[in-house]
């Protein structure tokens, strides 16, 4: 039982700040407003080496990052990716950390999504949003300079729930996958009885009861999609190749560990990294915290052999 759990002092840190911003309250409001703050105060100034804007696509809020070195010869490699938040808080700013540091380090366009949130917008809402924005894209490439070959998809947490949505939804209709998937501590919805559910039921910054919280408003009770949790899809076969990144102290680190498996077991080529030290929602202490950055540096490696393609 992960009764105790052993910190690096750098991630201590960064988890004492983090719930430096928590309030009491459960009102939706009052959370979405404590959850800007914290991600504020973790968004560093962005590279001056990007072209940022803000637009609708498929009716759908997105922001695009675009490096100023990408060359004007070739149309550019891009990663759809889709934020965490318990699908209830988040937004484009929220993950602008990382969104930015990605098409810098990637070199590639990344389109941030601004899905609709629950529990005003419940599933299908957020999982259409984003099967749209994929569509679109494969539709406005073009106009956009983006290569509609060569895109990944990649989330965190809730996030991570919906790039795996997407890729089963194109699958089933017949169509292109992303070049790869990248899945950081995805919730997918995994048994009640899983391993981590238990042993990390009082982890920081994500209980088992918070896990519990968020899916009650984001899916209704009985709901059985495979598009709302992926681990109920019975076919995993000739699905995008998979990074798949978990926290080891945290209730949703079965959910990984367990799509990576049944993953391989389909034939389906993957990568997985433990996250060892690392907590649920601790991207954030990119900077801050050298697991976390072992953890980006894998993260990136995975997405630049996704958008290269294979050698």
């Amino acid at each position: 039982m992960c009764m105790t759990y052993p910190l690096s002092p750098e991630m201590a840190g960064f988890i004492e700040k983090t719930l430096s911003f928590s309030v009491p309250s459960l009102e939706i409001g009052d959370q979405r407003r404590s959850y800007s703050r914290m991600c504020e105060a973790f968004t560093p100034i962005r590279s001056p080496d990007l072209e940022v804007k803000d637009f609708l696509l498929s009716g759908v809020r997105v922001r695009s990052y675009r490096p100023h070195r990408l060359s004007l010869e070739y149309p550019a490699p891009c990663v759809v990716y889709l934020h965490g938040g318990g699908w209830v808080v988040g937004d484009l700013d929220s993950h602008d950390f990382l969104t930015a540091a990605l098409a810098v380090d990637l070199n590639a366009v990344v389109i941030a999504v601004d899905y609709r949130l629950a529990p005003e917008h419940p599933f299908p809402a957020g999982f259409g949003d984003c099967l749209a924005v994929w569509h679109g894209l494969q539709i406005q490439a073009p106009r956009l300079d983006i290569d509609p070959h060569r895109i990944a998809i990649a989330g965190d947490s809730a996030g991570g729930n919906l790039a795996a949505a997407v890729c089963l939804a194109l699958r089933e209709a017949g169509e292109r996958q992303p070049v790869g998937q990248a899945l950081v501590y995805p919730g997918l919805g995994g048994a009640d009885d899983l391993p981590s559910r238990s042993e990390c039921f009082d982890a920081p910054l994500l209980s088992t009861a918070d896990l519990g919280f968020y899916e009650q408003l984001y899916v209704q009770q009985g709901e059985q999609s495979p598009y709302a949790m992926p681990l109920n899809a019975t076919d995993f076969r000739r699905l995008a190749p998979a990074f798949i990144a978990v926290a080891q102290f945290d209730p949703l680190r079965d959910d990984g560990v367990s799509y990576e498996r049944a993953l391989r077991e389909a034939g389906v080529a993957t990568e997985f990294e433990p996250g060892l030290g690392l907590v649920h929602g601790g991207l954030r202490g990119k900077g801050l915290v050298p697991e976390v950055d072992a953890v980006y540096r894998r993260l990136v490696a995975a997405l630049l052999g996704f958008l290269r393609g294979p050698l």
